[in-house]
């Protein structure tokens, strides 16, 4: 397989692309950080421009068929691309980059005890010390949906009906979280080794056998042209894989 450099050179001749446009991407919320500077470093490399939107997984899947302009799309959830790829909305079903970690989250000075088995989560329910718990809304964002497996699996989800934040995506319910909009959240490891986020709170990993596991996929969309193909060809190069693994995501083989 020829390097993405000239994988881009040849594109470029072959399709007759005498300028190289911005690659439109959407990407899952969790990849704020770790895509965010994949994306500077490619950029400061080549030259070419890459446009990141963040947010909901789920939103981006309903977005893609309604002619929303991206060129390739990074999922949380691997379903929402396999779902698209058999509808024809893109190239193929892409491919596996990352797979995901949830974790508890607690600004610093508040009250809820952090731990992985969400121990202290339950103390504080029981106690009625816990009011508002974040995590990203189930209904669309895979990281949410981890979030309640795991709350589910603790045994705790009942009775936070009533107390839950939800946010539109998982950065958001991190947002809560730390804001003091509530006293906690459940949300992606991987925004938690930003040193910012790191410094604003505490963490723990919450077991990944106590949620269904984040097979993070990502594919190019049906409009997109040579710069995206090189940009998505770059993003399984290591350099793109080691910042992936960088901010706790778990690699799949090659």
């Amino acid at each position: 397989m020829c390097r993405w450099r000239v994988c881009l050179f040849l594109l470029l001749v072959v399709t007759g692309v005498r300028s190289v446009h911005a690659v439109n991407v959407a990407a899952a919320a969790d990849l704020t950080f770790a895509l965010g500077e994949i994306a500077a470093a490619y950029e400061k490399e080549t030259g070419h421009q890459i446009r990141l939107s963040f947010g909901s997984s789920g939103h981006f899947a309903r977005q893609i068929p309604q002619g929303a302009p991206y060129d390739l799309f990074l999922s949380a959830d691997e379903a929402y691309v396999l779902r698209l790829a058999a509808q024809g909305w893109l190239r193929d079903e892409g491919k596996l980059y990352a797979i995901g970690r949830i974790a508890l989250l607690a600004a610093r000075g508040s009250s809820l005890a952090v731990d992985g088995e969400l121990k202290g989560l339950a103390r504080s329910l029981a106690d009625g010390q816990l009011q508002r718990l974040a995590i990203a809304n189930p209904e669309h964002a895979p990281y949410g949906r981890a979030a309640r497996a795991a709350l589910e699996h603790a045994g705790l989800w009942p009775a936070l009906q009533g107390r839950l934040v939800l946010g539109e995506n998982v950065a958001q319910a991190a947002q809560f979280a730390l804001s003091g909009s509530a006293q906690g959240g459940i949300v992606a490891w991987s925004l938690l080794r930003s040193g910012d986020l790191a410094s604003r709170g505490t963490a723990a990993l919450i077991p990944e056998r106590w949620h269904p596991p984040l097979r993070q996929r990502m594919a190019l969309t049906a409009r997109a042209g040579a710069p995206a193909v090189a940009f998505y060809d770059y993003l399984q190069q290591p350099a793109a894989r080691a910042v992936f693994e960088r901010y706790g995501f778990a690699l799949p083989e090659r």
